[in-house]
């Protein structure tokens, strides 16, 4: 198999320094770019076209601010916004641009490379604590809101069982434990849910 291709963006120093030797340190990985702005990641998707790129939402440029831009030059590539906000209006631009992960800091080396492996395969990935989130939300709104539940009145009985363990904060091997299912067949069905 061929190495994925990451690059990392992150205006903190230390965080991208961590964040590059983490996933270079993976023999199934290897980093093509790195940089601390939104034009840094521009010129690495048209240069390098990464299989991942790692953006942080709030560095110089504003990561979701190029999201469109390198998903136009380099349209194979995964994003995966990896950041310290919670902010629903984040989460919520990232998602509608087309991301395919958004990640908080604060996870471990190892859980970081199985994310970015899950990505890279085709899974979306939205850390738990933003799921449990975005879930307690919905669950408030009633159907006089600006914005509806429309996509939860699609979701089968099984999706709703897997959504209301994510919003308990559970892991896909976790959630598969419950329900007596895969943790592939669980990630199918987050993928669906997204």
């Amino acid at each position: 198999m061929d190495a994925i291709r990451v690059a990392c963006f992150d205006d903190h120093p230390l965080m991208l320094d961590g964040l590059v030797h983490t996933l270079a340190a993976q023999r199934d990985f290897v980093v093509v770019g790195e940089g601390t702005c939104s034009a840094d990641a521009v010129h690495c998707a048209h240069a390098e076209k990464p299989d991942v790129i790692l953006l942080d939402v709030q560095m110089p440029g504003g990561g979701l601010n190029v999201v469109h831009c390198i998903l136009n030059a380099c349209p194979k590539v995964k994003i995966v916004m990896f950041t310290v906000s919670k902010n629903p209006g984040h989460v919520g631009t990232a998602l509608r641009s087309g991301v395919h992960g958004y990640v908080l800091k604060g996870i471990s080396g190892p859980e970081l490379t199985e994310i970015v492996r899950a990505i890279y395969k085709g899974v979306n990935y939205l850390s738990p604590g933003i799921a449990a989130h975005l879930v307690s939300n919905l669950q408030r709104e009633t159907p006089d809101d600006d914005m509806t539940t429309g996509g939860l009145d699609d979701l089968t009985v099984r999706e709703e069982q897997v959504l209301e363990f994510i919003a308990q904060g559970l892991k896909n091997k976790e959630i598969g434990q419950e329900l007596n299912l895969s943790e592939k067949t669980v990630k199918h069905h987050v993928t669906s849910i997204l």
